[in-house]
């Protein structure tokens, strides 16, 4: 990508992108900090609620796929604006929910628009980066994050207060519509893409199959590469505190400060990403940025004290930062006319990853020790590594032209 002044209908559409990352990471917290209380309430056991987690998962992975070709037909705009909503709705469901069965239904419809605003924002990102013309899709990310710290911390506030969490989720839900309709103006319209073929003569982009054009190899080997980032992330979401208390016998204090330490790590990072890799370009990043989880990771592991292995789940947390946004950025670029269901298939099969990736450490932990199954997202980092190549910017597939921006 090339830097060019953005126009002020641009710096509006990454603003709205911004909040919109921001929300979801937010109203994603809303659910996350309240487990324990919905646990209690619903009389929910810990395998039960691993069964509720599969599902919301397998919710979310439904709603990415579906909204994937809703994008190519109508655009991310509106896609984004309707899943944001109805995240915004349905974030109530879960802490309504009085027993196992009420919950397990609202977790389905919160994954399912979860999974649709993921796809759908992550669509956003990609017409606005291209926009700019330089990498700004880390930062989006970034915000994310903060959202979610953000959402996290009000959370704990009002829990202390002793103010209802139906209460404080409603005011929640509330804030996100109010944010939503704020900024629906301001989002990314598409602009109209049309192939143009033998002769100049041009048809549309829905007269063919969305995979035409598309360098499916390439389509697979990101596929894979976001399972593997997203599956060592995701091991760091559920076993850094615990890595930290069980090797080293530590308070679980001091565990909750490891996890604390890699979310804060891989929040700060994000937002220095996108430099770099305007300097450097993505590959670097993924390749570097592999690397430097990779020793994070392995630090953590032949730590001989919690202290240390802290700092490695820091150096691990700014290792990762970068990976996911520069794979959703070749993602949405395969191809200018299918860059929903291009995103869809990615995000999917990162998210089916971040699911994958602490299950398959419990059960190789369960047969050896938590430092041998930690080297699943050692040797997951590894893989990404060696394919690297794959996120390196390309064209738009050849003959796609694009003209003026179109409401939808």
């Amino acid at each position: 990508m090339t830097g060019v002044a953005p126009a002020s209908t641009d710096r509006r559409a990454r603003a709205a992108v911004t909040l919109v990352f921001a929300l979801n990471g937010f109203l994603a917290a809303m659910w996350v900090a309240h487990i324990p209380v919905i646990t209690e309430r619903t009389g929910v056991s810990h395998d039960q609620l691993g069964g509720l987690l599969l599902l919301l998962g397998g919710s979310a992975f439904v709603g990415m796929q579906v909204c994937g070709p809703l994008i190519d037909r109508w655009g991310s705009r509106p896609t984004t604006i309707l899943a944001a909503l109805a995240l915004s709705a349905v974030i109530l469901t879960p802490v309504s929910a009085t027993n196992g069965i009420t919950l397990a239904a609202a977790l389905a419809g919160f994954g399912v628009a979860n999974g649709a605003l993921d796809v759908s924002m992550n669509a956003q990102a990609v017409e606005v980066e291209r926009r700019y013309g330089r990498p700004i899709m880390s930062s989006f990310h970034g915000f994310f994050s903060i959202g979610g710290l953000v959402g996290s911390g009000i959370v704990a506030l009002t829990l202390w207060l002793d103010v209802g969490p139906r209460v404080t989720v409603a005011a929640a839900a509330g804030f996100g519509i109010v944010v939503v309709t704020s900024v629906a103006g301001s989002l990314a319209r598409r602009r109209r893409v049309g192939q143009v073929e033998d002769g100049g003569v041009e048809r549309p982009a829905g007269s063919r199959r969305w995979w035409h054009g598309i360098d499916l190899r390439r389509l697979v080997l990101l596929a894979a590469v976001a399972f593997a980032v997203m599956l060592a992330e995701g091991t760091a979401y559920d076993w850094s505190a615990l890595h930290v208390v069980e090797t080293f016998g530590t308070p679980e204090a001091l565990g909750a400060v490891a996890f604390g330490a890699f979310s804060a790590a891989m929040t700060i990072a994000r937002f220095g990403v996108d430099a770099v890799a305007t300097r450097f370009g993505p590959r670097s990043i993924v390749r570097v940025g592999g690397l430097i989880g990779i020793v994070g990771m392995s630090s953590a592991i032949l730590a001989p004290s919690g202290a240390w292995a802290i700092v490695g789940w820091i150096f691990f947390g700014v290792g990762v930062a970068g990976l996911v946004p520069q794979i959703f950025t070749a993602a949405g670029n395969l191809t200018a006319e299918s860059s929903g269901r291009s995103i869809s298939v990615v995000v999917g099969c990162g998210y089916v990853g971040m699911l994958a990736g602490p299950a398959i450490v419990g059960f190789v932990s369960q047969r050896s020790s938590l430092g041998i199954g930690l080297v699943v997202a050692v040797g997951a980092l590894a893989f990404a590594v060696l394919a690297a190549d794959v996120v390196d910017a390309r064209h738009t597939g050849s003959g796609h032209r694009v003209s003026q921006d179109v409401p939808h």
